[in-house]
C-alpha cells in the first residue's frame, strides 16, 4: 500500500492560515481532486473542517483526540496509527493501492516516517499564515517529475507540482 502525502508549500514553508488556504489556485484544486479521487483520505480535525463539508468520491478519515467529534460524512481515529489501520482497509475495499494523507502540519509530521510518495504543489510566494509543513530530510527523496501548473487570471500565485519518492537503500 502507498502512502502519500499531498501538499502545496508556499516558498516560506507555509500551508495554512487562520484554518484555510492562504492563496487561491485553481489548478491546484484540480490537480488535489485528480491525486485523491477514490482514495482514503487521512487528514486532521482542522482541516477537515476547513472543507465545510466531506469531500466527495473519498473516504474522509479525521484524526482528532476528541472522541465526541463525530462529524458526519467522515471517520474519526484518535492518532495517526489508528487513522492509518482504517484507511488500509478502506483501501482494500476501493480496490485501491494508494491512501493520501492530506494535512495538517502534525498529521505530515506522522506520515513523514512511513510515507512513500509526496505530490507537492510548490507555491510560488511567500503569503503570511499560521501553519507550515515540518522538516523534511530531502535526501531521503528523490525528484521523479515536475510540472508547471497552468495559472489562471484569478490565481494568487504560479505553481509547480512535483512528485518525489522515498529513496530506498
Amino acid at each position: 500500500m502507498i502512502i502519500s502525502i499531498v501538499v502545496a508549500v508556499a516558498d516560506n514553508g507555509v500551508i495554512g492560515r487562520d484554518g484555510g488556504l492562504p492563496w487561491r489556485i485553481s489548478s491546484d484544486l484540480k490537480t488535489f481532486r485528480r491525486l485523491t479521487m477514490g482514495k482514503p483520505l487521512i487528514m486532521g480535525r482542522r482541516t477537515f473542517q476547513s472543507l465545510k463539508k466531506p469531500l466527495d468520491g473519498r473516504d474522509n478519515i479525521v484524526v482528532t483526540g476528541n472522541t465526541d467529534y463525530q462529524p458526519q460524512g467522515a471517520i474519526t481515529a484518535n492518532d495517526f496509527a489508528a487513522a492509518l489501520t482504517i484507511a488500509q482497509a478502506c483501501a482494500k475495499e476501493r480496490g485501491v493501492g494508494e491512501i493520501a494523507v492530506v494535512g495538517g502540519t502534525a498529521v505530515f509530521a506522522a506520515a513523514l516516517p512511513v510515507a512513500d510518495r509526496i505530490y507537492k504543489t510548490e507555491v510560488h510566494g511567500n503569503p503570511a499564515g499560521d501553519a507550515t509543513f515540518p522538516a523534511v530530510d530531502w535526501s531521503q527523496w528523490q525528484e521523479v517529475s515536475r510540472e508547471a501548473l497552468p495559472r489562471g487570471p484569478s490565481d494568487d500565485y504560479a505553481a509547480t507540482l512535483v512528485v518525489l519518492y522515498r529513496r530506498r537503500a
